[in-house]
């Protein structure tokens, strides 16, 4: 009986030690998994950043990086990928590491302007950046980079519009101050008056068209065409084009024609659309030389994206050399600043119809050849869908008889014969 009573209270005491080192061994591993470890700061780790941060990264459109103690990366985002800033789980820049270390140092939080050479491009373009710097508790670090090179490349164009339009706006304002002071000089000579009189009117009218053109360029800038928008036909526009340079051209001898305009219709803003066209045909004008020919020529071309129309505008004037053609759109761009001042030209007409034409959701383009003319092509989306067939290519006119064709007559049949319009 006593040793019965003996092994019972060894066995009671054995599970009680039991129980007990069990539950401290249970208490000891809970404390384990709260305590962060070395492995929990790894990249593939869901524990590793503090509650709701990985949230807040996830929505930042700024590049994040997360860096832990050892400068490895705990968290990047994939706009950090992209600029090249994480490579092989480290951080690729090395001024921001520096100051990465020095804010985990000091707490400080830091922030500089960086240009970055941008990668797979052998051009030696620049990312223009500014990194941000913080502590993000007390072993992490926190790098937040935004690319300014949009913003840095939308405020040179707005320097340099702003710097173009006060030199334009100088001269004829200047011209005009002068001419001024000659009328009052001359006030006892009628002829010298009469003179600088019609210098003064030629200067203030390029003045006005100067003011409307920027008037007309901050407008398709900014406004919603197709808020406007109606089916607009072809030969109208056409016909409004060819009116507004008639003068013009009766005073060079220049012949305009016009063909294939019949029954197509540009879904658009017809007040833009109408300036647009009139631009291209001024311009075929001024720059072509006495007794030439100016066509229009359009026609319907079949795509799968929807039909459009296109209005070909071609002059046998000097013709624009390679280096020029891709800079004739750009705003206060001239060829030739002489023949363009001797003409009236501002530099802005072709980068109003280069604008109205992407917010109709078409294009511009042009061939040119020196000395033989060139072809400003207007592509825009037609108004409903309807019949016909056409192929591509750059139109060009005939000089000898006015017809109009493609620049490869195997690619195109030809137009129908053009209406001359006196």
């Amino acid at each position: 009986m006593d040793v019965n009573a003996a092994v019972a209270a060894a066995a009671a005491i054995a599970g009680l030690c039991t129980g007990v080192i069990a539950m401290l061994a249970f208490r000891w591993s809970e404390r384990d998994l709260k305590k962060p470890t070395r492995t929990s700061l790894r990249p593939d780790s869901n524990g590793a950043l503090p509650p709701g941060v990985d949230t807040v990264l996830s929505v930042l459109s700024s590049s994040a990086v997360v860096l832990d103690e050892s400068d490895s990366v705990v968290k990047a985002s994939s706009a950090a990928y992209a600029l090249g800033l994480v490579r092989g789980g480290r951080l690729a820049v090395e001024p921001m590491l520096h100051m990465a270390r020095d804010t985990r140092r000091d707490g400080e939080i830091r922030q500089v302007e960086l240009d970055l050479p941008r990668r797979g491009t052998g051009r030696g373009e620049a990312l223009a950046v500014s990194a941000r710097v913080a502590p993000l508790g007390s072993r992490l670090v926190l790098l937040l980079v935004e690319d300014l090179t949009e913003a840095r490349r939308i405020e040179a164009v707005r320097r340099d519009f702003v710097a173009n339009v006060s030199h334009e706006l100088k001269t004829p304002v200047g011209a005009l101050s002068l001419l001024s002071e000659a009328v009052m000089d001359a006030s006892d000579d009628p002829e010298a008056v009469e003179r600088f009189a019609g210098r003064m009117q030629i200067e203030a009218t390029r003045l006005t068209n100067l003011v409307q053109e920027l008037i007309d360029l901050s407008r398709v800038q900014n406004d919603d065409p197709l808020e406007d928008a109606e089916p607009v036909r072809v030969g109208e526009l056409v016909a409004e084009a060819i009116d507004r340079c008639r003068q013009q051209a009766s005073t060079k001898q220049i012949t305009m024609a016009a063909g294939g305009t019949a029954e197509l219709r540009i879904w658009g803003n017809r007040g833009q659309l109408a300036a647009a066209l009139g631009n291209l045909v001024e311009n075929a004008v001024n720059y072509s030389p006495a007794r030439t020919r100016v066509g229009i020529a359009a026609r319907r071309l079949v795509a799968p994206g929807g039909d459009q129309i296109e209005i070909a505008v071609t002059d046998q004037g000097i013709g624009i050399s390679e280096k020029d053609r891709e800079r004739v759109f750009e705003r206060f761009y001239r060829v030739d600043p002489a023949r363009s001042r001797a003409t009236g030209g501002t530099g802005l007409g072709l980068a109003i119809v280069k604008h109205v034409a992407a917010s109709h959701g078409g294009e511009v383009t042009v061939w040119s050849s020196e000395g033989q003319g060139s072809t400003f092509t207007l592509r825009l989306p037609e108004a409903g869908s309807v019949r016909d067939r056409s192929s591509g290519g750059p139109l060009i006119v005939n000089a000898d008889d006015g017809t109009y064709g493609a620049a490869d007559p195997d690619t195109l049949e030809p137009f129908p014969a053009p209406e001359v319009l006196p």
